[in-house]
């Protein structure tokens, strides 16, 4: 067992060995007002010890009489670098059966095992203790480092700085940039937020609306009014290949392409931008508003799925420090919007022609009015018992739309839909979400009219399904619609 705990509670310590990390842990119980015994084989070191006022003996703790001399303790350490010494001191407290709570040094994973199977309820491994404190301590300086290279970029701002999310931006997209925004406010510069497309699905739609988020469309927007553009969040889920010169990048995914910004962070070892975000809020020291916190508390979630995607500590560390903040009434509204008839119908409509193969669903939604409906209809579908991956797709505007939701960690639907489909159309996607847009024409070679509409849904269905069965590697037409 490797584990750390907290003993200042606790009264009357052994600590067996006093060398550096015993003396450093009986200075600081002292300190704390514990009464602690020290036991040394060492006689100078314990004349050295009693010289500071510390009731120090002399011992061996690999003798068999040490259990007569600790028996009254509670808790015992033993923090001798000699760990042949350490387990013949853990196996003399369990022989004698000792219920002392009995902490341990040990050198490696290897001893680390043996002296959790003698009986030892927490082994501590100095040189990890040392790794994980430099690794923070990186982390802290690197975090600090970072910011003030991000705040030099939006500072050298003259008029206004310009914030692009992805492509029909989800919330992680979205409430990125509100932080990012945040961040350029306290710094004294205003900060537009513009997207590209749409901001579908009703639980996005609802979380703007609910918490007052401005957005631009990109297209009514000039970019040359803008002196300083940063993109956020912006590299799996963008079709639109963005032109214009980047001074500011910031994502948990690298990017397809390679911009030549003046400040990048990227970090894959996160789940979410809003993660990332956060961790500069920390580091500006900013007040963060209800409305950031709440933003970025359901840009965590959403991208983690409730965190059962992916998480990682530095997600949950993240999220635990927005929690006080956030308004948890608003996130129940946005997590469950009312469904729209239209959204309605295209999941009924999906239902029903609904092909299973394995745990892998493709359904035909048919004619649509409105693709974001698809979208919510393959979130609905992943809930079905048994089903890891589903593709739901539909015919507008002489476009078949697409999309495709997966919980399966062995399948990257965003690659799947690549493999599919990037030859006659536009996939863009990461692992566990993902769309395309096929032209009609190009698909079928035969255009919409009222009398060939079902021809061109078989059509659709029939080669849809087939290439992506394919692309995730089983076959179609032998599955069943549940019914």
């Amino acid at each position: 067992m490797s584990a750390g705990i907290t003993i200042s509670s606790m009264s009357d310590y052994a600590i067996l060995g006093c060398g550096s990390v015993g003396h450093a842990v009986a200075e600081e119980l002292v300190e704390q007002g514990k009464d602690v015994l020290i036991i040394d084989r060492d006689a100078d070191r314990v004349e050295a010890l009693r010289d500071q006022d510390l009731n120090a003996q002399t011992a061996d703790i690999r003798e068999d009489d040490l259990y007569d001399t600790i028996a009254d303790n509670e808790v015992v350490l033993i923090m001798s670098s000699d760990v042949e010494a350490n387990k013949q001191a853990v196996r003399t407290i369990r022989e004698n059966d000792g219920e002392q709570f009995v902490v341990v040094r040990a050198s490696d994973p290897v001893s680390e095992d043996e002296l959790t199977e003698l009986g030892a309820d927490v082994v501590i491994n100095p040189s990890e203790v040392i790794a994980d404190s430099a690794l923070r301590a990186l982390e802290t300086g690197e975090l600090e480092y970072k910011a003030q290279q991000l705040a030099e970029v939006i500072e050298a701002t003259d008029d206004r700085l310009a914030i692009v999310t992805h492509d029909n931006p989800d919330p992680d997209s979205i409430a990125s940039a509100v932080a990012l925004q945040a961040v350029a406010d306290t710094l004294g510069v205003e900060a537009d937020i513009l997207y590209i497309g749409d901001i579908g699905h009703q639980e996005n739609r609802a979380f703007v609306n609910l918490l007052g988020i401005e957005l631009l469309p990109y297209a009514d927007a000039d970019v040359d009014d803008y002196d300083t553009i940063a993109l956020v969040d912006h590299a799996k889920a963008t079709e639109t290949t963005f032109d214009e010169p980047v001074d500011i990048f910031i994502d948990h995914f690298e990017p397809d392409e390679e911009y030549e910004a003046e400040f990048v962070d990227i970090r894959p070892s996160v789940s979410s931008t809003s993660t990332i975000m956060t961790k500069y809020i920390q580091e500006f020291d900013l007040n963060v508003s209800e409305e950031v916190a709440t933003a970025l508390l359901y840009g965590i979630r959403a991208e983690t799925l409730d965190f059962k995607r992916d998480t990682t500590p530095a997600d949950l560390t993240a999220a635990a420090y927005l929690y006080p903040f956030a308004n948890h009434d608003t996130l129940e509204q946005v997590e469950s919007p009312s469904m729209s008839p239209e959204t309605l119908d295209v999941l009924a409509e999906a239902i029903t022609n609904r092909e299973v193969q394995g745990s892998h669903l493709v359904s035909n939604a048919g004619f649509i009015r409105d693709r974001d409906a698809l979208t919510q209809a393959a979130s609905h579908l992943l809930n079905l018992e048994g089903i890891t991956t589903t593709a739901v797709f539909g015919i507008a505007e002489e476009t078949i739309y697409l999309a495709a939701r997966s919980k399966d960690i062995r399948m990257n639907i965003g690659k799947v839909l690549q493999d599919a489909f990037a030859d006659i159309g536009e996939a863009a996607g990461h692992s566990t979400q993902a769309s395309v847009e096929i032209p009609l024409g190009i698909f079928t070679g035969i255009e919409t009219t009222d009398d060939n509409r079902d021809t061109l849904l078989s059509l659709t269905e029939e080669a849809v399904k087939r290439k992506l069965f394919d692309a995730m590697g089983v076959e179609s037409g032998e599955g069943s619609n549940g019914s």
